[in-house]
């Protein structure tokens, strides 16, 4: 108990030391565990007797793992080396596990894809060991970008201004393909907090031609419940939403 307390305080203190920070992980870890967080439910609830709800589940473990390997793509490639450039070593054992998150993540593609060839009565088995499985990499990838947004972001908050971690995002964002983008931005929105999701349409406002900016939008409000699509359009200083409650 005395262990966890301990714990607890060096992530709030963490925390504190970070606030107005510009934070390279928050908003992606959030898409990425709200995604692991309802594909594994998915998994869970999937009738095994069922064909196409079956193909459906697939689709979207094998969709997760190709985010997570994006991810670890993306981290491997600018923001390890940001690490490494100014503390050196900072990275070694993240980046370690990357790798071993890179087998798992195949592994995982490969069991979910095999599921519809399975005999019928093997499907059931199949699909709760692989219910299992990802059940394991969800719990190990929640340590790993736990510490990836305290150790690492204190390292990176030491080392570097907060402009130079914008560089280093906008060049990580300039690699992302528009499909993926997009995929990223429908977990992320709509898990974000009110300021954090008006902060991010409020960027693509100013950076994105404006049809993006309003099919964007369009699609946010989508995801959100009344509440919250309120203060996104109240935040953005547009009109109420027709329909919606103001509550």
């Amino acid at each position: 108990m005395q262990s966890h307390a301990l714990e607890m305080a060096h992530v709030a203190a963490t925390a504190r030391t970070g606030l107005g920070r510009f934070n390279l992980y928050a908003g992606i870890h959030k898409a990425l565990r709200a995604f692991m967080a309802d594909t594994l439910l998915t998994v869970g609830r999937t009738d095994p007797t069922d064909g196409a709800e079956l193909a459906r589940t697939v689709a979207q473990v094998v969709e997760l793992m190709a985010l997570c390997a994006n991810h670890v793509a993306h981290e491997n490639g600018f923001v390890h080396p940001a690490l490494e450039a100014r503390c050196p070593g900072a990275c070694a054992r993240v980046a370690q596990e990357h790798d071993g998150h890179l087998h798992h993540i195949q592994h995982l593609s490969d069991a979910a894809q095999a599921l519809p060839g399975c005999d019928a009565d093997e499907r059931e088995a199949g699909l709760h060991a692989l219910y299992l499985a990802l059940a394991l990499f969800v719990a190990d990838n929640l340590q790993h970008m736990h510490t990836e947004e305290t150790a690492h972001n204190a390292a990176l908050w030491a080392a570097y201004t907060d402009a130079e971690l914008v560089d280093v995002h906008n060049a990580l964002v300039a690699t992302i393909p528009p499909a993926e983008m997009m995929l990223v931005m429908r977990w992320m929105l709509p898990n974000l907090n009110a300021p954090e999701r008006l902060g991010v349409m409020q960027e693509m406002r100013a950076g994105a031609p404006a049809p993006v900016f309003e099919g964007m939008l369009d699609a946010t409000r989508g995801m959100l419940n009344a509440h919250n699509a309120m203060k996104l359009a109240r935040g953005l200083g547009l009109p109420p939403v027709p329909g919606l409650a103001t509550v």
